[in-house]
């Protein structure tokens, strides 16, 4: 039976993740209150901010853009757009 979380971002009960994403508090808090779709959702755009904004995960300013980023977009704040995408016709 799939793990049920109540999603801060779909604002719904949903199927939760198998583990946390990330280690220590912050994993656990995304465990605990995001759903797989919230998750999987978060991943394609932070994956379209890292290419538009040419960001290196190897400097900490890069993590650190990221990790704000994940916070404002679960809590409902405006987040960064990444320059140049333009989303696909459903």
């Amino acid at each position: 039976m799939a793990r049920m979380v109540q999603c801060v971002k779909l604002k719904k009960e949903a199927e939760g993740l198998m583990v946390p994403p990330l280690p220590g508090p912050k994993g656990q808090w995304v465990f605990d209150n995001v759903s797989q779709e919230a998750w999987t959702e978060w991943q394609s755009h932070q994956t379209r901010l890292i290419n538009e904004k040419h960001l290196n995960l190897l400097k900490p300013e890069a993590r650190q853009y990221l990790m704000e980023q994940m916070d404002k977009y679960f809590s409902g704040e405006d987040i960064d757009a990444a320059e140049g995408y333009v989303p696909e016709d459903k």
